[in-house]
């Protein structure tokens, strides 16, 4: 019997209809066009301004526009995993409400924290209750409400985060597409350096930590910089030499979009030439747990079955890693 592979079948986006320009920012904080343009080469981010809603409503539409793209039943999912760092309520998983809300009537569901790498960590999940034969259907959205943490008079986050979704469905392959290899890493040194101060069980909200601004993100942009650098490439470097793959061999660098400069010198250690570089920060910015997924799925088109895939992800913890795969269709 062939090996099991957990392979993408499907994808589906969701992003919501208003436009945060650089422009409009420049009435908010001490920025501009050029300023935030040359250090991040984000020019626009999308903001779920309808009140009542959060990142459970991304998700719903990203999987509902994954499921009418593949003509899928929603009662054949066995799981749903959401990849979040704002999920709707503390307690109670976003992913629960995810799948009863799409049909997913056969599924059990639960979420995924782990920064920007939650997705990343979210594929490597899937594709091992994909690979172990024991579910056929596995449904893994990324989707992130930034702008419900972001202090808008706070210019070094501000002008970074966006809302968004994105999902992806995993099904066994077995022609050897799909999942092939992952290199996933943490590090605790990262805890202080990109993080929300207040509303965990260290130190729990009050009145004090809402006026203080606390509930924010907070983020030491040369610490996370240096450390994204280095650790983005050195992952997807040592990925590209364990499965003996040259820059030819790669079609396509799949980079957290967290900041230009970063992806752009992740490519570079790589060797992988810019075309091959998926790119879509200027239009959403930092998505957080969406940005993987919304890269599929702005490129889907382009891709080729059997292309090779490298993704590659940073995040505050810190989480980083990198994982291989072939793609398993043509759109």
């Amino acid at each position: 019997m062939s090996q099991i592979h957990a392979a993408i079948t499907a994808v589906g986006s969701y992003v919501p209809d208003y436009v945060l320009t650089n422009q409009e920012l420049e009435t908010l904080v001490d920025t501009n066009d050029e300023w935030i343009t040359t250090r991040t080469g984000i020019k626009e981010r999308r903001i779920l301004k309808e009140p009542g809603k959060g990142t459970s409503f991304l998700a719903i539409k990203a999987a509902q526009n994954l499921l009418e793209k593949k003509q899928l039943d929603p009662a054949e999912i066995d799981l749903v995993i959401v990849a979040t760092a704002t999920p709707d309520l503390p307690v109670a998983a976003t992913a629960v409400f995810v799948a009863s809300e799409i049909g997913a009537v056969n599924a059990f569901a639960y979420d995924l924290q782990a920064a920007c790498s939650g997705f990343l960590y979210g594929m490597s999940t899937a594709a091992a209750y994909i690979s172990s034969g024991r579910y056929k259907k596995v449904l893994l959205i990324g989707a992130d409400k930034m702008s419900s943490i972001i202090d808008y008079k706070d210019r070094a986050t501000c002008i970074i985060f966006g809302d968004g979704g994105g999902a992806v469905l995993f099904e066994p392959n077995e022609e050897g597409l799909g999942h092939q290899d992952e290199i996933l890493r943490s590090d605790g040194i990262g805890r202080e350096f990109l993080k929300i101060e207040a509303g965990g069980s260290i130190k729990p909200a009050t009145v004090e930590t809402v006026q203080n601004k606390e509930h924010f993100v907070y983020q030491d942009g040369k610490t996370v910089f240096k450390f994204a650098v280095t650790n983005m490439a050195d992952v997807s470097v040592k990925i590209m030499d364990r499965n003996h793959l040259t820059p030819a061999d790669v079609h396509w660098l799949v980079p957290h979009q967290a900041n230009k400069r970063i992806v752009d010198a992740t490519a570079s250690r790589m060797g992988i030439e810019e075309h091959k570089v998926l790119m879509n920060i200027e239009r959403y910015g930092n998505t957080t747990s969406a940005t993987l997924p919304l890269l599929l799925s702005d490129y889907e088109r382009q891709f080729k079955k059997g292309d090779n895939l490298i993704f590659a992800a940073f995040g505050g913890g810190f989480t980083w890693g990198s994982l291989y795969l072939k793609w398993a269709y043509n759109s």
